[in-house]
């Protein structure tokens, strides 16, 4: 026999079916609030784009000093990009208001061949654009690879405590072959090349691997070395501890010709490009790079999330 349904068995069912029902809703609306505010952001920042497009086109045809943030490590893609940093000062260069260009350091330095590539754009374009100074200014840091790129300007301000120069090349690492040894680990690895494990961690630095490390960065120095004297010419005053890979005060530095002058980015704008006007043409994450900075990556994650499994009906 067939076992009978009570009413309450009906009543709970129906109970369990409404509340299914209103999740659903409320699962709907949650995904028709946030693809709404996601749109919403859209539209506001193509605005916001298009305006500030408009607004600053025409500020920069006005007489101006031209600012170039490098603001951290320089290493493709890093706070400090060649091509990002190449196409702000394309577009400074370019623009007919522009009477100097400062370039507002703060950087320990980085990858040699992204700097060597800065200051060669640097140099191209003073050539091409003789009436527009470009003006490297060191606030805290500007050493190695940012002296590198700092080297290519006209003239080089810092302030008496900045740090400056460190004109060097370091290649380091570390050796676990003790280690391994303490703790009865054997490596094993096969090359097809003989010195394709150069620099391994795991195995023992041979005196061929230092010699040929060594001539590595004696070159990439030589070539520092050469944009540095290419860009300051007679200014240097030579010592043998100019190019040794210390760093030195602001003090020390207009001493040694590293530096021309004291000055911070204000001062140079004011009292040497003599144009109070700033506009800063730093390239800075995209607006959408920006918003999912701010909004945090776990709420990010949850307007994704939302996004991916609700749907409009």
């Amino acid at each position: 026999m067939s076992k009978s349904v009570e009413p309450n068995d009906y009543t709970a069912m129906a109970v369990v079916m409404g509340e299914f029902v209103k999740e659903q809703r409320r699962k709907r609306r949650w995904g028709i609030f946030f693809k709404l505010f996601i749109l919403a952001i859209i539209i506001i920042l193509i605005i916001s784009f298009c305006s500030s497009n408009s607004q600053s086109k025409l500020l920069r045809d006005k007489p101006h000093t031209a600012v170039i943030d490098l603001d951290g490590e320089i290493m493709a893609g890093g706070p400090v990009d060649a091509n990002h940093f190449s196409s702000a000062l394309r577009a400074a260069f370019n623009d007919k208001g522009t009477k100097g260009i400062v370039l507002r350091i703060n950087s320990p330095g980085g990858a040699p061949v992204q700097a060597d590539y800065m200051f060669n754009e640097i140099m191209r374009l003073r050539k091409e654009h003789p009436k527009i100074p470009v003006y490297a200014v060191c606030t805290d840091i500007c050493a190695s690879g940012a002296y590198f790129v700092a080297a290519a300007a006209t003239d080089i301000y810092a302030n008496p405590s900045s740090l400056v120069g460190s004109i060097g090349v370091i290649m380091n690492g570390f050796g676990f072959t003790g280690a391994m040894k303490k703790v009865g680990v054997t490596r094993r690895v096969i090359t097809a090349g003989k010195y394709k494990d150069f620099m391994d961690p795991f195995a023992e630095q041979t005196a061929q691997d230092k010699a040929f490390a060594q001539q590595m960065v004696n070159t990439v120095h030589q070539q520092f070395i050469a944009a540095v004297e290419q860009g300051r010419g007679k200014r240097l005053h030579k010592s043998k501890d100019l190019f040794s890979g210390l760093a030195w005060t602001g003090v020390q530095a207009k001493k040694m010709g590293l530096i021309d002058a004291y000055g911070s980015p204000g001062y140079v704008a004011r009292e040497v490009i003599r144009q109070n006007k700033i506009i800063n043409y730093t390239i800075k994450p995209n607006p959408f790079d920006r918003l999912a900075d701010r909004l945090g990556a776990s709420f990010a994650n949850v307007v994704l999330s939302k996004m991916e499994h609700t749907n409009l009906e």
